[in-house]
């Protein structure tokens, strides 16, 4: 990997860092594959909540132009804006819950990023905003899908669509951000976060989110299959079936009465 995408797990808390500064973040492919790869290896990880941060002094400025520019038209919709879903899917999927630290800027697909997250912490001087159609383009990444069911439309309509720009303390009062700490303050938020939700039943935490995503419309078919799929793989007729497929036999589920 690159190393653009940073990952940490210690003490049940997995560090996801964007650690791109000298482009403020700006995601580009290999960033987006990167961010894929780490999601999957903190899935499989023994983390029970993640805190994902930028470095330098941008959280994320969103897509990198010089990236995406260049891309024709089939080239831009299959791969980039695809790839881009299915890195974002799966950080928003996660079993453990994520803090979003926006200890910088937060725009474009740096917001989307952020909209991924279970909650955000904004330092005092960000920015966050959706200027895409100032470029003649449109949010790409879920910023007219998941940010509408995580902020509501017409937030979203004002950055999208009328290019306003919120500060901190804006886009509070509006939901997008869950509570703004000083300048400098965001990781150490995060950590209380984070340690609030240490304290809490795992199994019982991973179960509410994955409730709570189904609930907005996250991956409902995913969530009502896998709970599914729990119970009858600890039932006595899973065991059961599985005994007579081994021993050749047809299975004796009982007579229901």
């Amino acid at each position: 990997m690159s190393g653009r995408v940073l990952l940490e797990v210690a003490g049940g808390v997995a560090r996801l860092r964007l650690n791109r500064p000298e482009k403020l973040n700006a995601l580009d492919m290999e960033m987006v594959g990167e961010l894929a790869a780490r999601c999957g290896e903190i899935e499989r990880s023994a983390a029970r909540v993640v805190i994902l941060s930028g470095e330098g002094k941008a959280f994320c400025a969103g897509g990198d132009i010089e990236a995406w520019s260049g891309e024709g038209a089939e080239a831009f919709g299959r791969h980039w804006v695809r790839d881009g879903h299915t890195a974002f899917d799966a950080l928003a999927r996660l079993a453990q819950p994520v803090i979003a630290v926006l200890d910088g800027h937060a725009l474009g697909g740096g917001l989307e990023l952020a909209a991924c997250a279970d909650m955000r912490i904004a330092e005092a001087h960000v920015k966050i905003g959706q200027p895409e159609a100032g470029l003649g383009i449109i949010p790409g990444w879920s910023g007219t899908q998941r940010a509408v069911r995580r902020f509501g439309a017409q937030a979203v309509r004002r950055m999208a669509v009328m290019g306003e720009v919120f500060s901190a303390e804006q886009a509070l009062a509006l939901g997008i951000v869950d509570a703004v700490v000083e300048t400098g303050g965001g990781i150490a938020a995060a950590e209380a976060a984070a340690a609030r939700v240490l304290e809490r039943g795992p199994r019982a935490t991973e179960l509410a989110k994955m409730m709570i995503n189904a609930a907005e419309g996250e991956e409902r078919e995913r969530v009502i299959e896998a709970l599914a799929g729990a119970l009858a793989a600890g039932s006595e007729e899973l065991h059961e079936g599985l005994a007579a497929f081994r021993e050749k036999r047809k299975p004796d589920f009982g007579s229901g009465e």
